[in-house]
């Protein structure tokens, strides 16, 4: 059996578990707490089991010319990459206020975080179930060991880096983290939007072979929800996507965000998915016996047969027939069985007119 783990308190993945879904608010709130809520309360609407942020302490993610340069894109929220990036950056204590408010609103809150003071502050005081590991700390080494070192169960993705740099990052956080190896390992390719061609979902195939010990998910930047399907179909057990209440909004990340209307979508087709997969059983099922009932084959008479024949494959052919009889997979096992009564041209052969 696959790997599975407790992610979150009472929410179980991997293994046979649903998918969790985890909508990426993100920073498409637009630096407005209302806003947030709002989109915590359409995630949890939607289906999503997860409504995630994210968290960084700026002056400890850039150094000070990072944050001082120009930004003159028409997404900025400031003058200086440092402004926009404050603007939308929510305080300690309104982080602890929209942790509250998704748990009234029944769902799980947790953030990326971007940098250790990050980690310290999504562990020790929010106490967040889990934390995320954005692709581009992926090989953040030392950001990896202190972060594994809380315990928290890990959530990796894996935009823009190597096969080599994600055995070692999987390495680091193994090795770091006491107790239980919790990690869910993300596919992913940082492009917003991503186009179908640069996405490589057989990655997660890859990805089960390479690390049999995680939960393998994917989190996606295309447009649509077909490609998170099949994502599903693969075996991703964690599914993140960004959600955005305008997509005509400020911000990189809203043209590639679903609507709160496409995350519900994708939340119910998922559950279709699951349930579609079943198990890997192969037998006739309940909801084909109809069918098979007016279909079905069984061996009939080509010609009259007297008693007392020994048959051959010329006496027999294959119809759907009326009684249902032998079926055609046992049609070489009559040759050479003598009939103990006549059968008519085109009647089914019945097992009692064989001899013992």
């Amino acid at each position: 059996m696959s790997v599975e783990f407790e992610l979150a308190p009472g929410r179980m993945v991997g293994g046979d578990h649903p998918c969790f879904v985890v909508a990426e608010i993100g920073q498409n709130h637009q630096g407005d707490i209302n806003i947030a809520k709002e989109m915590i309360k359409k995630a949890k609407e939607a289906g999503a089991d997860a409504a995630k942020f994210q968290k960084s302490e700026l002056t400890r993610r850039f150094n000070r010319a990072a944050l001082a340069r120009p930004y003159t894109s028409p997404n900025a929220w400031g003058p200086t990459y440092g402004e926009h990036k404050q603007h939308l950056e929510f305080s300690h204590d309104q982080y602890r206020e929209l942790q509250a408010y998704a748990k009234q609103q029944g769902i799980y809150f947790f953030a990326s975080a971007m940098d250790e003071k990050a980690a310290d502050f999504l562990a020790d005081e929010l106490d967040v179930p889990f934390i995320k590991v954005a692709s581009a700390d992926a090989n953040n080494l030392p950001y990896l060991k202190h972060t594994a070192s809380k315990g928290k169960p890990m959530i990796l993705s894996s935009g823009m880096q190597s096969m080599g740099i994600m055995e070692r990052a999987v390495s680091t956080v193994t090795q770091n983290m006491p107790g239980d190896k919790r990690l869910v390992v993300m596919q992913c390719t940082s492009t917003y939007p991503l186009p179908p061609a640069d996405v490589h979902l057989t990655c997660i195939n890859l990805f089960k072979e390479k690390f049999p010990h995680a939960v393998i998910g994917y989190s996606g930047h295309e447009s649509g929800i077909s490609i998170s399907l099949a994502a599903v179909a693969l075996g991703a057990k964690v599914v993140e996507r960004h959600v955005t209440l305008d997509k005509s909004w400020k911000g990189s990340d809203h043209a590639a965000s679903l609507t709160f209307e496409e995350l519900k979508d994708l939340c119910d087709n998922i559950r279709i998915v699951e349930t579609a997969l079943g198990k890997p059983i192969k037998e006739p099922r309940p909801s084909e016996q109809g069918l098979f009932k007016k279909l079905g084959k069984s061996v009939v008479a080509a010609c009259a047969i007297p008693a007392g024949t020994k048959l051959t494959i010329d006496h027999l052919c294959v119809k759907a027939a009326e009684p249902f009889g032998i079926p055609p997979d046992q049609i070489y096992e009559l040759v050479g069985q003598t009939v103990t009564k006549a059968i008519e041209e085109d009647a089914t052969i019945p097992k009692e007119a064989l001899a013992a």
